[in-house]
This record gives structure tokens, sequence and C-alpha cells, in this order.
């Protein structure tokens, strides 16, 4: 089974292994980075469900960190937890500003903290399921409207095509048959294409090519 990722970004140390401890402990995946500026960078090729920041960092704080987290659609569902001595109102009103989850302030209770990070991780899978789910249904109401666009020129070509072949002398030559044959073939295919994105359900991914994808069909 999978574990959990949690990144921590504490410039102090010992409390840096402790944390660490605890969570390995108990079952997460645990990065470390030493500040804000570190962790966008672990964040480039990782996105872990809960992010464990202190607030007074070098170089770069938490609350810059969680700014910078909560503006990149790629990253604002992770789980944002402040760790702070700061208590006052002001400094947490300051934290929501710019979209942290969650404060805990120092010293952590080590329970208390156990059961920020599964609440984190609760809300960061439900919201991504439905992110999924509002995905899913653009693809299919995207679907839908194309297969239903083609329908109204499809019908048209149908038309035209019966027409020109009945306007034909009766004496077609083979090569006009053939090129007819291919023509209604064609027909079928599109006609099967509108109908299969017209009645879409469950939209498939599939790899297509490189780092192109496409729906499944057929």
């Amino acid at each position: 089974m999978e574990k959990n990722k949690v990144l921590i970004v504490e410039d102090e140390k010992d409390t840096r292994f402790i944390l660490d401890k605890l969570l390995s402990k108990n079952g997460y995946d645990v990065a470390l980075c030493n500040n804000g500026a570190e962790a966008l960078d672990y964040l480039k090729n990782n996105t872990p469900e809960v992010i464990l920041a202190d607030w007074t960092m070098p170089i770069m704080d938490g609350i810059e960190l969680c700014n910078i987290v909560k503006k990149d659609d790629n990253l604002r569902l992770i789980y944002f937890i402040i760790l702070t001595a700061r208590a006052s109102l002001k400094d947490r009103v300051t934290g929501l500003d710019v979209g942290a989850d969650d404060f805990l302030v120092k010293p952590v209770e080590n329970q208390e903290l156990l059961a920020r990070i599964r609440s984190g991780i609760r809300i960061h899978k439900l919201q991504n399921e439905l992110k999924n789910i509002e995905h899913e249904k653009a693809i299919v109401e995207m679907a839908c409207t194309i297969g239903h666009k083609i329908n109204n020129p499809l019908a048209s070509l149908i038309m035209s095509v019966k027409s020109l072949e009945e306007e034909i002398t009766g004496a077609k030559s083979n090569q006009v048959k053939e090129e007819l044959t291919l023509i209604y073939q064609s027909i079928e295919r599109i006609k099967v294409l509108a109908n299969n994105l017209a009645n879409l359900k469950s939209p498939e991914v599939i790899d297509y090519s490189g780092q192109n994808k496409m729906i499944k069909l057929d």
C-alpha cells in the first residue's frame, strides 16, 4: 500500500529530526526541506498530500511558501499546515489570507499533530475526488456537444452523396462504384464516432503518443 506523503519544511535541525521520526514511525512517507526555497524545488517533481511548514525560516518563510503553493493550480489542493510560535488572532488571519488550511502552535502535542495530518489527508483526497468528477463531467459535456455538432453536417453529407449517386447513370464504372463504397464506409465510421461521443458516459483517458492523451471511444 502506497504511503501518504508529508513534506516537512523546518529550518531548526532538532525540530525537523523529531517531526521526521514521529511521522515516519506512524507510516508516512516523509520529505525534509530546510526552507521554502528548497521546498519549491522539491515540489517541482513531487506532490505530497500535506505540507507542514514553520512560519519563521531564512530565505523563504512558511507564509511566503504557502502563498506560492496556493496560487499554483497544480499544488493548491495540498493541505498546508503552518507551525508557529505566534498565537495571536492577527497572525492567524495573516496565515488564512494566504490560504493556510490549518495552524499549530509550538510546542506541538504529538497526538494533535497526527490528528491534524490525518484530517488534512482526508480533505486532500476528497478535494481531488471532486476535481476528478468535475473534470470527467466537463469531458462528457464536451464530447456530447462535439457528437451532436458532427451529426448536422453528416446528415447533409449523406443526402448530397445519395443525390449524386442517383444522378450518375446506370452504367457506372467500377472506379465510381469503388469511390462511392469508400465514401459510404467513411460516413458509417463518422456516424459511429458521433454516436460514441454523444453517448459517452465514463470517459477513459489513454496514452496516445509521447505526452499526448486521448479519450478511448471503442
